[in-house]
């Protein structure tokens, strides 16, 4: 007879690796500490080879490459295994109902979110959105984990097998200052502008590869090496002269530079663009919640 490991056992494990301290683990599962230890002890029976190095002095816990592995494969079954959940909630009830835990990006979310939530509510009043505002590569991990059901990305990424929808586009725009704006001609030429004369977000943020690449940006030397961390940090220096960015035009439409003295111009690539897509796990059984919410989104893009 073969024996399973068991998703609480998995769930144990995967706590103390995020918490690497017993008590802490014990603590956000709701179980006593010998009582994590022996769920933890007993996989570690059923796989045959220990999951972490048991030492006796006092430092962080170290996992083996056994653990590792585990762990990684335990995420994606915990997150199976709430889809599995989801599903028979839906036999019960219906589709637009219960809780959706939805991430976003921070280049769309505050531009997007509130408007979403609003027309959520008043269409599927039984559907509660919760919310979670993170970068690309952090949203798809958590995505992966089980964590989040469904994103809001600018595409293209790298899903790693995950399903996506591409719902509407956002155009990129260029904003100088009004002054500046001046000294230079339009339509844009990239070789007019000054080197590190183009500020750019951190590479944390995807809109810095979408809008490099949606707008031919090739000559490295006319990027400033310095990297904001918003688009309000961006649009702050280049309403001081510092030089000119990239701006999403939902941005824009929501009155991100409203009382700056700057000016909108298209750039030198006159269909330069992001793709704005919803990005869930195939192992979904929501897909239909998702296709209506997608709706939505297309509707208010």
């Amino acid at each position: 007879m073969i024996k399973w490991p068991n998703l609480k056992q998995l769930h144990y494990l995967i706590t103390l690796y995020e918490t690497r301290h017993f008590s802490e683990a014990a603590k956000k599962c709701f179980v006593s500490q010998s009582t994590l230890s022996k769920g933890i002890q007993n996989l570690e029976d059923l796989i045959g080879c220990p999951l972490y190095e048991k030492k006796d002095k006092k430092g962080p816990l170290v996992f083996t490459l056994a653990g590792e592995q585990v762990v990684k494969q335990g995420r994606e079954l915990l997150a199976k295994g709430q889809d599995l959940v989801e599903l028979g909630r839906q036999c019960q009830g219906g589709e637009m109902q219960g809780q959706l835990r939805l991430g976003c990006i921070p280049t769309i979310a505050p531009f997007l979110l509130c408007d979403l939530v609003q027309e959520v509510n008043q269409r599927f009043p039984l559907l509660n959105l919760l919310l979670r505002e993170d970068t690309t590569n952090n949203l798809l991990a958590a995505l992966r984990h089980g964590e989040l059901d469904i994103l809001i990305l600018a595409l293209p990424v790298e899903l790693d097998g995950m399903e996506s929808k591409i719902v509407g586009n956002d155009p990129f725009k260029m904003i100088i200052s009004r002054h500046q704006a001046n000294t230079i001609r339009t339509p844009v030429i990239y070789d007019d502008l000054p080197d590190e004369s183009v500020f750019l977000l951190e590479k944390e943020h995807c809109l810095t590869e979408h809008a490099v690449s949606a707008c031919q940006l090739t000559r490295k030397e006319k990027i400033n090496p310095f990297s904001a961390t918003s688009l309000h940090t961006l649009v702050q220096m280049v309403a001081n002269g510092m030089g000119t960015t990239f701006i999403p035009q939902m941005a824009i439409d929501h009155g991100l530079i409203e009382n700056q003295n700057l000016v909108v111009v298209d750039p030198p690539e006159q269909q330069a663009h992001r793709h704005i897509g919803l990005v869930w796990r195939p192992s979904s059984s929501r897909v239909n919640t998702f296709n209506q919410l997608a709706q939505v989104v297309s509707e208010l893009l």
